[in-house]
């Protein structure tokens, strides 16, 4: 093929099915299909690659796509990270958009760089006014909230809502957010539909106004770790070791604690200690979302569901796959949208590294180490 006719040809983007254990979710649905195919850009999918998320190939089709190999394709969209063996079936100059976990995973990103991969890590895209539409983190997060509290809800030996009885009234549970982040501020308005007294808590002051605006109570511990791009700061060993002691007397007045706290690339930080656990009323839960960094909770298990001291501790691992329809549905729009910052008029891919959000999330490019 010439030169003239290389340019000509349209954008090409594969759809692999996600090899991932128990990984349902997929990267593009149709609707989203059908609007890149609107641009011009060819869409190829792996055959059976939505069908974690109830999605047939049929679909797929009559959305403008094929069915055959995406590996060989321009543009390779996935949502986890690939594997040595997938990173092989990516053509040299291809790009490659996904999870990639940049600051947990690096032989990943290595190994995109050495088969000459241009790859966008979705996790890495800044969390600017512009940048929202992308911003996959925040998406998912919102079904892993939504879906922490229905698992605490499941696992509890209380109700959540305050019932008036033939019988008597029984109180409402009472539950408390540790992280009021996206997923924090989903948990929290998801427990209170569900007729809970909520409390949240967070290292980040500022978000207080956002957890009452939820209804919610805002537990004040008197620390301060705001930090920048939207996450805590970590504390110190003094502020730690006061965080700790204050959050254990607060700990033990709750049925339902649900824990969300995260710094990027790091051991997420200790929140409840074997010793609050200890105090908690027999029949409590905790739900660690944070189990995928070592768990907020010194119990934890990460991917799990134990009962320590007569308190059921779940640890679920990669929440949003357990909601493939609605997770996928959120991430392809994510996903098309990094994607239509990369396209210029025509359809063709031209990123602009010049653009702070393609800056920011491309962590390997040629001629530039990320």
């Amino acid at each position: 093929m010439n030169a003239e006719a290389e340019a000509q040809r349209p954008t090409s983007v594969g759809v692999p099915r996600e090899s991932g254990e128990d990984e349902r979710r997929v990267a593009l649905v149709p609707k989203v299909v059908e609007k890149l195919v609107g641009r011009g850009v060819q869409v190829v999918v792996e055959a059976g690659a939505g069908l974690g998320a109830l999605i047939p190939d049929e679909l797929y089709t009559a959305a403008g796509a094929s069915i055959g190999d995406p590996w060989d394709s321009e543009v390779v969209v996935k949502v986890a990270p690939p594997s040595a063996e997938e990173i092989g079936r990516l053509r040299r100059g291809a790009t490659m958009i996904g999870f990639l976990a940049p600051l947990t995973a690096p032989e990943t990103i290595v190994a995109l760089r050495s088969a000459g991969v241009q790859a966008f890590a979705m996790e890495s895209i800044p969390r600017i006014s512009r940048a929202q539409s992308m911003d996959a983190l925040s998406s998912q997060a919102n079904v892993a909230g939504y879906k922490a509290v229905l698992l605490a809800a499941d696992r509890s030996t209380r109700f959540f809502p305050m019932l008036t009885t033939a019988a008597g009234t029984v109180k409402p549970a009472t539950a408390l957010v540790l992280g009021v982040g996206v997923a924090g501020l989903q948990a929290l308005a998801t427990a209170k539909r569900l007729g809970a007294r909520t409390t949240g808590y967070d290292v980040r002051p500022e978000v207080a106004d956002q957890v009452r605006s939820l209804g919610a109570q805002w537990l004040d511990l008197g620390i301060d770790a705001a930090g920048e791009g939207g996450y805590a700061r970590e504390l110190t060993d003094d502020e730690r070791a006061e965080q700790q002691k204050r959050l254990e007397e607060a700990i033990t007045g709750f049925d339902v604690v649900i824990t969300t706290a995260l710094v990027p690339g790091r051991k997420a930080p200790t929140l409840v200690t074997a010793e609050a656990v200890r105090g908690m009323r027999p029949g409590s839960v905790v739900v660690d979302l944070a189990g995928e960094a070592g768990g907020n909770c010194e119990l934890t298990e990460p991917g799990e569901i134990v009962v320590k001291h007569d308190v059921t501790i779940a640890s679920p691992l990669n929440l949003p796959a357990t909601m493939p329809e609605h997770a996928s549905e959120l991430y392809a729009r994510n996903v098309s949208a990094l994607l239509e910052l990369m396209l210029d008029e025509d359809g063709a891919l031209a990123p602009n590294f010049d653009d702070e959000v393609l800056a920011k999330s491309c962590v390997t490019r040629e001629g530039k180490d990320a």
